[in-house]
């Protein structure tokens, strides 16, 4: 399979810059918060929500309120700069970043400083890179602050998993190629490949692997998959950046992923999905579609037995 790096392009989605109607928006929010009876952000509550994998249109309205209302927002190394910019004028921002290889905060720091917000009557948000629950650490921030006595609210996020794909036009189930998906992230907390799980099981049993965290350890992942009976031809593609105007998809297959990342330079952060669903970009590439790709509308090739039938 040619394997390609192609960039989201000017007609990205995830193209965001300030225009004129941001106070109209603001007031929409307010109309909205009013009328979908959106939660009051009280002092001394802690919400732990989830930005979306980076364009700012993919967050929720819970999310937009709690930016809106929050006192002081702590957040992570994968929250873009467009949606820190819907926050309140009178936030407070602090950076709590956590990337592979680079000096960060210990998480017992992170939430031990949410309490010592939270005690001081702050209402903190806590922002999060695509969904808290999804390899976000989010259950371990809510059990500290279950310890610690102080209130707190769950705001899911898209994760970029599903969201991420999405834009690449992957999607992470078809009827005609798998009715399971596995997400696995790529290292361990202590920055190692998660040798603790099931590999074989997963490489036999689940027809569609989404990989978070992954690039540093993929040629490991990758050899462990083929040992256990993936194909060499079956199709991986990688998402950088994903939903953001600078998203790159690199296109590739489990014989030569390695090979065309360190042809192309591909680089972090990205996720990897592994499966025959990566076929169906050819057909359901929107944001392509946008820049003058032409779609295939039978890209796994099933419409004539479809109709023979």
């Amino acid at each position: 399979m040619a394997a390609d790096i192609i960039p989201l392009g000017p007609s990205g989605a995830g193209t965001s810059s300030a225009s004129a109607s941001e106070k109209d928006a603001g007031s929409a929010l307010d109309r909205a918060a009013e009328g979908l009876g959106l939660p009051g952000f009280e002092p001394g509550w802690v919400w732990l929500v989830g930005a979306g994998p980076g364009d700012p249109g993919l967050l929720t309205l819970h999310a937009w309120n709690a930016l809106s209302q929050a006192d002081v927002i702590v957040y992570d190394a994968l929250v873009d700069e467009a949606v820190l910019k819907l926050a309140s004028p009178k936030a407070t921002l602090e950076y709590s970043g956590k990337r592979g290889g680079k000096p960060s905060p210990k998480q017992r720091d992170i939430s031990a400083r949410l309490v010592e917000l939270a005690r001081a009557g702050k209402r903190v948000l806590r922002l999060k890179g695509g969904d808290p629950f999804v390899f976000g650490r989010g259950g371990e921030e809510g059990l500290a602050l279950v310890e610690a006595g102080i209130p707190f609210r769950i705001v899911p996020g898209v994760t970029a998993g599903v969201g991420g794909l999405g834009y690449a036009g992957i999607p992470v189930t078809h009827r005609d190629t798998n009715h399971a998906v596995t997400f696995v992230t790529g290292h361990t907390a202590s920055g190692k490949v998660p040798e603790h799980l099931d590999w074989a099981a997963i490489a036999k049993g689940s027809p569609v692997i989404v990989l978070y965290m992954a690039l540093a350890h993929l040629p490991r992942i990758v050899d462990i998959l083929r040992e256990n009976g993936r194909s060499a031809d079956e199709p991986v593609a990688l998402v950088r950046n994903a939903t953001l105007k600078d998203q790159e998809t690199l296109e590739s297959d489990l014989g030569s992923v390695i090979a065309d990342i360190e042809r192309t330079g591909f680089k972090a952060p990205a996720i990897v999905v592994i499966g025959e669903v990566v076929r169906l970009r050819q057909g359901l590439d929107w944001l392509g579609a946008l820049s003058g790709k032409v779609l295939d509308a039978n890209p796994l090739g099933l419409k004539a037995d479809r109709d023979a039938g």
